[in-house]
């Protein structure tokens, strides 16, 4: 009789549950998560992605060709990353922010985006669709509702520091949740790949 561990194992999914959580909750999106939503949505030409990393999100958006700001608590490698503690900037930005912020701190991101950009612009974070439940967020939800949710029906793969390699699959379902701040309409939801 094996452990659920096990079992995700075999068929070579993980949820992240293999060993410690990263530190800074650092799990980079495979870059087909970006074209996936590029499909379906446009943006400004700046760009703002507040959780960099290893540059995976912010060189596919630069490939489409917008302008990219990437910024991190840590300089994970991606050019240019500005060293910025996003829940703490008071700085507003005229563009659109777009990132798979750390999950542990997803809705303090998302309220803090929606904060910082102006009115008609913005926001597309790459999330569990667990991110729908919850009471606290359910009461942000109610404020805030994203415009649309791009469920991915394939599993997209997040791995721990960016290594790809040793994190080829995924238990967890991911969808792309966008807000245009000012929107107060019902959300839509729509399935991508």
């Amino acid at each position: 009789m094996g452990s659920l561990h096990s079992t995700f194992s075999v068929i070579g999914a993980t949820n992240h549950s293999k060993g410690e959580r990263q530190a800074e909750d650092y799990y980079a999106t495979e870059s087909k998560a970006v074209d996936l939503l590029m499909g379906v949505e446009k943006f400004s030409n700046n760009i703002w992605e507040c959780a960099v990393g290893g540059g995976h999100l912010a060189q596919k958006l630069e490939e489409y060709g917008y302008t990219v700001f990437g910024s991190d608590i840590i300089d994970r490698g991606y050019k240019d990353t500005q060293i910025i503690d996003f829940l703490t900037c008071t700085k507003t930005f005229d563009g659109d922010i777009v990132t798979n912020p750390p999950y542990k701190y997803a809705l303090e991101f998302t309220q803090k985006a929606l904060e910082l950009i102006p009115v008609g612009n913005k926001v597309a974070f790459f999330l569990k669709l667990t991110f729908l439940e919850g009471q606290k967020r359910r009461k942000f939800f109610e404020k805030n509702p994203p415009k649309v949710v791009y469920v991915s029906s394939a599993r997209l793969n997040c791995a721990k520091n960016g290594d790809f390699d040793a994190y080829k699959s995924s238990a967890m379902a991911y969808a792309w949740f966008v807000w245009e701040k000012g929107f107060t309409g019902k959300p839509v939801i729509e399935w991508i790949n």
